[in-house]
Parts: structure tokens; sequence; C-alpha cells
């Protein structure tokens, strides 16, 4: 009976892996679609969506269930919690690549767009945060955790200082507003990336037991 149980965590526990790959490619493939132009890729994100939606539904239901089929251990109960946990933080990862690729698709016919604003190194450092956050789970890793949670201040410190490149350049060129305002949006999303990586990090920490 706690072979199954065991089991059934296992594969619930790949379902998370498997539902961080997606939202991390998601991320990945809105940025790519942004900087290319390319809106059917954007097109291909928001599509995606809905698998990333049904699999933290499917997380979710087997969370639940192996709540209640069997009583858990402490160390069990905590593998399950950090597993709901961070299944909601991916999924709003997913969301966030939807905006991203929405904005993406609306960007990609727009020839003049802001010059200095540098998305394409805030997404890098949030993705990277992402995909270390998924590895200090997947090993049980606190030290990795950790690093993912220090590194959050510099995609703070990145999106702050697009914020005002994306200020000062539209207040040269009031033809830069429209793409400006969505590239804020774009940075926005991507600082949220960050934060929720760094959430799944700590949700790590509490699921080996380290504070």
């Amino acid at each position: 009976m706690r072979t199954a149980y065991h089991e059934a965590l296992e594969a619930t526990r790949l379902d998370v892996v498997r539902l961080g790959a997606l939202a991390g490619d998601a991320i990945r493939i809105s940025v790519e679609a942004l900087e290319a132009r390319d809106a059917s890729a954007g097109a291909r994100v928001v599509a995606g969506d809905d698998l990333v939606d049904d699999l933290r539904r499917k997380i979710e239901s087997s969370c639940i269930e192996l709540i209640w089929k069997q009583q858990p251990v402490a160390g069990e109960l905590r593998a399950i919690a950090a597993m709901l946990e961070i299944a909601t933080d991916l999924e709003r990862i997913g969301d966030y690549a939807v905006e991203i690729a929405k904005n993406a698709i609306k960007l990609a016919d727009v020839p003049l767009r802001p010059a200095r604003v540098e998305i394409d190194r805030i997404a890098d450092k949030a993705h990277t945060m992402l995909l270390e956050a998924m590895r200090s789970y997947m090993d049980q890793d606190p030290q990795l955790s950790d690093r993912v949670i220090e590194s959050d201040d510099e995609v703070d410190k990145l999106y702050k200082r697009g914020i005002k490149s994306l200020q000062e350049e539209m207040q040269a060129d009031p033809a830069l507003v429209r793409a400006g305002t969505r590239m804020l949006f774009v940075l926005a999303a991507l600082e949220r990336v960050g934060d929720r990586a760094q959430n799944i990090a700590w949700h790590t920490k509490a699921m080996v037991g380290v504070s």
C-alpha cells in the first residue's frame, strides 16, 4: 500500500517538473517572439496555456488525493504542500508568458520601439532564476534555493533600470509611447517571473525542512 502511495507521490512530483519545463519554455518563446517580431510564435504560447492550466489542475487533484488516501507523514506532507504551492506559481508564470506573447503579437508590426530598454537581459535573468529554482526543487538543494532567492535583487534592479529608460525615451519621443507602454507591461511580467521563481525556492526550502 505504501509502495503504491510513494509511486503516486513520485508521479505527481514528475508532473510538477514537467509543468516547470512548460512554463520555462513559454517564457523563453514569448520573449523570443517579442524580439524577433514573430507573431506566430507568440500565438503558440497563447494557445499552449491550456496545457499549463490542465496540468496544474491535475497536480492539484493528485495532491488532494494523496492527502486523503493515506495519512501522510511529516516529510510527505511537506512534499505535497510544496507541490501545491509550486504548481500555482508555475501556472502564474505561464500566465505572464501569455501576457508577454500577446504584447509581442501587438508589437510585431510596430516599426518604432524604444532602443535602450534591456528586455533580453532581465528576461535571461528571470528565466535562469526559474530554471535554477526548479533544479533546486528536483535536487532538494537548499543552497541553490538560497542563490535563487538572492538573485531576485538583481531582477528588481534591472526592472527599475528598464522602467527609467522607457520613461526617458517616451518623454524624449512621443512616437515611442505606444510601443513603450507595451514594453512596460513586458517588464512588469518578467519582474513577476523572478518573484515566482523566488517563491519556488522558498517552497523548496520549506519542503526539505530548512528555514
